[in-house]
């Protein structure tokens, strides 16, 4: 348990959990911070078992709290297990509804998706779920707006992620939308994960990977981002490339499930909220030099990301100006 932040975590284990879930959950809002010079949540386990025995028996859970400690979760995390056809426990799916009810966020990681489904509080909601599930949960759940192919849906007050890896992804967003970029930055480098892998992204890439050739885009990528206050276009990209637009085009749909020009345009934003962050106070500037042209683009950008003009942007997550 983490303590020293007034927003408080709670994960409900139950029987037959994932433990890499719940591993994750850990890594993202449980470890204390000292790099950071604070602790980010107050993180804490419950169970509605005194004991409880996790997936296949890997090893039993003993020592946590009640489903009491649910009632005080101001972001709930759901159980998630591979027996997806098991109904959950009435108290569990009790307590989510309480938690929906007054507010607390809800985040389901993986097959989390059914827990929070069975517990009625995504009716009418967009989730997603592991691909393989995909069809069962339809089947069961025609209420819910199914997003099969992509990493996480961010749906406001309830959050899911599609597979184990995406628990990861879901987790920094959660960070980077509660605390900015600067600080889910540097939770991912001390996970030595990717900063920032959009929830829109495909679950999995649909072409083999390459035997001998290292044909990803990730040299591609790293070039753009050093490059980002450039005129950059998708034709000097594929220039760089040394493919045609429409071969980028596919490369970039088959291995990031999006466009050139919408990966571009989130590095921009990405860079302009740090900046902001770091308090360059000139809008303009922040513009310029994250390639975003005119302080009302940059205004524009943001707000349709985030929900926040630059100036309330700053109030919440910059710091002073250096």
């Amino acid at each position: 348990m983490t303590q020293g932040s007034s927003h408080r975590v709670v994960v409900i284990v139950d029987a037959n959990s994932n433990p890499f879930e719940l591993g994750c959950a850990t890594e993202i809002f449980g470890l204390r911070r000292p790099e950071l010079g604070r602790d980010l949540y107050d993180f804490r386990l419950c169970a509605p078992a005194p004991r409880t025995r996790m997936r296949d028996g890997f090893y039993t859970l003993t020592g946590v709290a009640g489903l009491a400690a649910a009632e005080q979760a101001d972001t709930l995390i759901v159980p998630n297990r591979p027996d997806v056809e098991v109904p959950r426990r009435p108290a569990v799916l009790a307590a989510i509804r309480r938690a929906h009810a007054r507010g607390a966020r809800l985040l389901g990681f993986c097959s989390g998706a059914f827990t929070l489904a069975e517990a009625g509080v995504l009716d009418g909601r967009r989730a997603t779920a592991h691909w393989q599930w995909a069809d069962d949960f339809r089947a069961r759940f025609p209420a819910v707006t199914l997003a099969e192919d992509v990493l996480f849906v961010d749906d406001g007050d309830i959050l899911t992620a599609a597979g184990s890896a995406a628990a990861l992804d879901l987790g920094l967003h959660v960070v980077r939308r509660d605390f900015g970029a600067e600080i889910a930055n540097a939770v991912s480098r001390r996970l030595v994960f990717a900063a920032h892998r959009d929830g829109g992204q495909r679950q999995f890439v649909e072409r083999p990977v390459p035997a001998t050739r290292d044909e990803s885009l990730a040299p591609l990528l790293a070039w753009a981002q050093e490059r980002l206050d450039q005129p950059l276009t998708v034709a000097g990209l594929a220039a760089e490339a040394a493919v045609s637009p429409a071969t980028l085009h596919r490369r970039f749909r088959a291995e990031l499930g999006t466009t050139p020009l919408a990966w571009l345009t989130a590095e921009r934003i990405t860079l302009a909220r740090r900046l902001i962050e770091r308090g360059e106070p000139r809008f303009e500037l922040v513009a310029r030099r994250a390639g975003l042209g005119t302080a009302a683009n940059l205004r524009s950008l943001l707000r349709r990301e985030t929900g926040l003009t630059p100036t309330q942007y700053r109030r919440r997550f910059g710091t002073a100006p250096r």
